[in-house]
Order: C-alpha cells, then structure tokens, then sequence
C-alpha cells in the first residue's frame, strides 16, 4: 500500500512508519524540508511542492492518508498565542492536505486524522465512549474544530476515522519519559490528587490500532485510542514506582500544578476515564491491555 503522512517525524509517526516499512509499505511524508533525502521506501515531499502540483508531487495513487500534524500541546505554558498555534496548525495542516487531496485523479480509500481524547472534557466518575457528549474546555474546543475539517473528507467519498489519543506510552518520548523523571530522581508521587483518570495506551497499540482500522472498512468516525482498562493516576504512579524500585510519596497539590503550568495543569491534574468501545467491539487484539503489562515492557 501507498502511504501519504502528514507530520509523520512526532512520535507516533516515526512508530508508525517504521511499522508500516518493515511491512513493504511505501510511505510518502510531508516534509517542511525542501532537500530531505529519500530512503528506500520513505520519499519525502515538500508541502510547498505538493500543494502547488500534487499529481507530480505523489506519482503513485494514495491508498491511505494519515494525518497527525499539529503543534505539541505539552512544550510550554499556554498563552493566548500559544492556545492560537496549537488550533491554527492543526487545522491549517488539514486544510493543506485537503488541498493536495483534492488533487490527486485518484482518490485515497481512507484518512484518519488524528484527534485526542480531551474532546470529551474531564471527569472523575464518568465513563467515555465514543458516543459520549462533548465538552466545551480549551482542549475540547480544539479538537472539536480538527475533527470539523478533517471530516471534508467524506465529502470527497473518503472513509474517514478520528483517532481519538489517550495518554501514549513510549520510551522513546511522549509524556511518559517525563513521567519516569521524579521517580529516577527518588522524587516520585502523586501529581494532584491522584484520583484523577488516565486512560492511556501503549505505543504498539496505536500503530497496531490504526493499521487494524485501515484493513476493516466498516470502521468509520471517532474511534478512542485507549486500552480497555484506565487506571487512577496514583495507580499509574505506583506502577512505575515498583517497576524502577524507586520511592512513591511527594505530592504536588494541584493549586501548585496550577500556579507552575497555568491552564496547561488540566493535562496532568484532571482526566477522564476513556474507553476503547469501537476497537474492541470490532475485535481489536490489543497487545497491552493492563498497566502492569505496558510498564513492563518497556524494560
């Protein structure tokens, strides 16, 4: 299959390539590079070129389209400029990618954009599923605004999926090596109350999850990505705890959370108990269903 991938260099992308490459699969990634070399079966394409001419930009007919290109939500404090990025380079990248879409003579057989779990808002006792209400904070509003132009994609005849991202675990980056920071420094504890959800996943089961989705055409719309039990967020913590023998019993209040990262706190100090409705109902094998399991892997 042919690939196109926008903002393919994060850490899901890289994963994800790197799967789909062991496979055979060709992969054409958008690039704000204009000398990036190819390599074997990675062929880089400016997003300049690709817009301007995107027949001879992507000589080969799109099977699937994999958008996850935005600016990270967890590099700095959100300012107003900062909040206008993270929206506008979201929803700019969809917008290009529409475009280059649009013209192509052949048109891919599906897109899935990424999309985050935050859409449903926070909650310390309800349960989300992807046919759960929508809330109406900053992250949710974001994502809400994505998922809308994104789904101009089924206007043009595309099967369209929003991979709705929990907490992504993975050493090579990600949240998860800043989580494993404290306890290395004998540091470790809860980060606000600790009765606060994290409904995560682990990094093969996303590339695995998307790949699962590309092959079964009867997936379509929001589909979260998170495994089938969520835990509490000192349960994570004493999770690591004993996987790095290291202590677990700072706490850091979440007024002080609030004061140090602003309105960015909400990503760490508030969650929300996610479940993976559409993935297991469609008989998604999940690689790492418990915490234990996903902690331990990582060895």
């Amino acid at each position: 299959m042919n690939f196109l991938i926008a903002g393919g260099t994060g850490l899901i992308g890289n994963a994800l390539i790197q799967s789909l490459t062991q496979k055979g699969h060709t992969i054409y990634c958008l690039t704000r590079s204009t000398n990036r070399e190819n390599s074997g079966q990675i062929f880089y394409i400016n997003w300049e070129h690709a817009n301007n001419n995107s027949a001879s930009a992507i000589p080969d007919p799109i099977d699937a389209v994999i958008n996850l290109a935005g600016e990270s939500l967890n590099s700095g404090r959100w300012t107003a400029s900062r909040k206008q990025r993270i929206v506008e380079s979201r929803i700019s990248a969809t917008d290009r990618l529409l475009s280059i879409i649009k013209q192509l003579p052949d048109k891919p057989k599906v897109w899935l954009n990424a999309s985050a779990i935050g859409v449903y808002g926070t909650s310390l006792t309800n349960n989300f599923t992807e046919a759960s209400h929508l809330g109406n904070d900053f992250l949710a509003d974001t994502v809400k605004q994505w998922e809308a132009h994104a789904q101009q994609a089924e206007h043009l005849g595309i099967r369209t999926v929003y991979c709705r991202f929990g907490l992504v675990l993975s050493k090579d980056g990600g949240a998860f090596p800043t989580l494993l920071l404290p306890y290395k420094l004998f540091i470790g504890g809860n980060l606000g109350s600790g009765n606060q959800w994290a409904s995560w996943i682990h990094i093969e089961d996303v590339v695995g999850g998307m790949q699962f989705i590309i092959g079964d055409d009867t997936i379509s719309g929001p589909v979260n990505f998170t495994a089938p039990a969520p835990v509490k967020m000192q349960v994570l913590g004493k999770t690591i705890s004993r996987h790095l023998h290291r202590p677990h019993w700072l706490l850091v209040p979440s007024p002080l959370l609030k004061l140090v990262l602003g309105e960015m706190s909400i990503l760490v100090a508030e969650g929300q108990h996610v479940l993976p409705t559409v993935l297991t109902s469609q008989g998604y094998p999940f690689a790492f269903e418990t915490i234990e399991s996903a902690i331990s892997s990582f060895d």
